[in-house]
């Protein structure tokens, strides 16, 4: 049990160290000699740190807009953030350990140190569904650490809600059967976008969205396909909306936005520039002096205001480069590395990995545009919240407002141009704070004041609750039916081969082979429309 739980907390709850470790397993696999496989390690593991940086960097970039947000004008809230989803969990279970007043009961039988375990077996789960791919129909394992130890704790909170009588072994069990579940069929469901967004770099997406991903990726492609139909029937025209925005090419002044760096900088100033100008100087000063915001977030007396916003709106600019830089690193190595484990080990799999990847394909201006939409319908939702008063008022958080909207917003513009580029984040904006405080409320999280928040965890989740409280123990069956039976849907509808058999798993391990199989059976369809 010391290795267990050394395992799951050095190695498996910290991203950089998987991926590592992959890929010198890979390496290894592939014969390389013992000077490469440090050497991919030290890269892929750097890489992945490198992009942590990043990551960090944006949320430091924006704690400003969130402190403000929440205490200039008292909104004491629940924040939709996965690190104030964890807070809240392990407050609430040690309020009903102790015994505190107001404690919700049914989290007595909880139990924190339950998180590593579960990461464990729940990962042991998710390869054993990959090793029997033929049956299961599942080709990708769930790599982000980090991320899975927030989906832990807020499913031990949403399954003691159902079962409060449930006791920890038997609670564990349920955990490992749906997480694994959930890991394994999610991150299959990111591959056939993530392949056509990379041309095949052969990974997946392993987070909290990969739900949103799918059906982002449907979206964007049904409107793609409408806006095509009225071209060609002569009730449209082929506007700018219609393109992907790596095609755009803007004239005169405004072509200064093709420069992704500059169009991010410029956009970021203009939205937060004015959130921060209203949150005002004053109240910027008294939070930097209290010690809530510090290093490039702190606001010093006699500081210039206006390039102080410069600098925390160009910071985006600056992170976003680090991270791209980051994902270049580590993805060059895991793709070549996963090649001897996908041939040797578990044929035909791909990694799911963090969603923050994809930032280094497609158009980085669907990056921050994707960001800004989600943050339109992030922010409309919360003064409806307000104006309907609402008996649970959100704060945004920004991990889900940027990581969950950028990502679909990198989707949604390849599969369908601009305006998907636009639709699709805004629509999870609005779903994230919408589904966020149906469920936080409901089950008690709200209370102590955070939710995970992200597109999967104000959906996908929340009607898994629904169904395991309402149906009970037959809820399990149904949720676990659900997940079991996608990806056999997704291996029916895949393209078939010259021998009629489906193509499904050419997908990972010949994609041009499938990309022919699928042109060809779309354009039979086309042409029989």
């Amino acid at each position: 049990m010391d290795f267990v739980n050394w395992f799951s907390k050095t190695i498996l709850s910290n991203p950089a160290w998987i991926i590592g470790f992959i890929v010198v397993i890979g390496y290894a696999l592939l014969g390389k000699k013992w000077y490469e496989v440090l050497a991919g390690f030290i890269k892929a593991s750097v890489g992945y740190m490198i992009l942590q940086v990043g990551s960090s960097g944006l949320v430091s970039s924006f704690r400003p807009i969130i402190v403000g947000l929440k205490g200039r004008f008292n909104l004491s809230a629940m924040v939709i953030d996965p690190y104030f989803g964890n807070n809240a969990v392990d407050a609430g279970i040690k309020a009903a350990q102790s015994g505190a007043e107001g404690a919700l009961s049914f989290l007595a039988n909880a139990n924190i140190s339950q998180y590593m375990l579960l990461l464990l077996f729940a990962y042991i789960f998710n390869i054993a569904l990959v090793a029997f791919k033929k049956q299961t129909k599942l080709r990708a394992i769930f790599t982000t650490g980090n991320v899975q130890v927030q989906q832990a704790a807020t499913a031990l909170w949403l399954i003691m809600f159902c079962f409060p009588n449930l006791m920890s072994t038997p609670a564990l069990i349920v955990m490992t059967l749906l997480l694994g579940l959930y890991w394994a069929v999610g991150s299959n469901l990111t591959l056939g976008p993530t392949q056509e967004l990379t041309d095949g770099a052969g990974f997946s997406i392993g987070h909290q969205q990969m739900f949103g991903i799918f059906l982002s990726s449907k979206l964007a492609g049904a409107i793609a396909k409408k806006d095509a139909k009225k071209t060609a029937a002569g009730k449209g025209k082929d506007s700018v909306f219609n393109k992907k925005l790596e095609d755009i090419e803007l004239p005169g002044w405004l072509s200064m936005f093709n420069e992704n760096m500059v169009s991010t900088a410029l956009l970021m100033t203009f939205f937060f520039g004015i959130i921060l100008v209203v949150i005002g100087p004053a109240y910027l000063i008294d939070q930097t002096t209290a010690g809530t915001l510090t290093g490039t977030a702190a606001l010093a007396q006699g500081q210039d205001f206006v390039f102080y916003i410069l600098n925390n709106c160009f910071q985006f600019a600056v992170y976003l480069t680090i991270l791209q830089l980051g994902v270049r690193t580590f993805v060059a190595e895991l793709t070549v590395s996963f090649q001897g484990i996908s041939n040797k080990l578990l044929k035909g799999s791909v990694p799911g990995v963090d969603c923050a990847v994809t930032f280094g394909f497609g158009s980085t201006n669907a990056v921050t545009l994707g960001f800004l939409a989600g943050a339109v319908g992030q922010f409309l939702a919360i003064g409806m919240v307000l104006v309907f008063h609402s008996p649970v008022l959100v704060v945004a958080g920004f991990v889900p407002l940027f990581f969950d909207n950028a990502t679909l917003g990198v989707y949604a513009n390849n599969k369908g141009g601009l305006k998907a580029c636009l639709i699709c984040p805004f629509i999870c904006g609005l779903l994230q704070v919408f589904g966020s405080a149906l469920i936080a409320s409901w089950v008690g999280m709200a209370a102590y004041g955070g939710y995970l928040g992200m597109f999967d965890w104000a959906t996908v989740w929340p009607l898994f609750t629904v169904i395991m409280k309402y149906l009970g123990y037959a809820g399990i069956a149904v949720v676990a039916i659900f997940l079991i039976v996608i990806p056999q849907l997704q291996y029916k509808a895949a393209p078939k081969d010259e021998n009629g058999e489906s193509a499904y798993f050419l997908e990972v391990e010949d994609w041009d082979k499938y990309k022919e199989l699928r042109d060809e059976r779309d354009a039979k369809t086309d042409s029989a429309a």
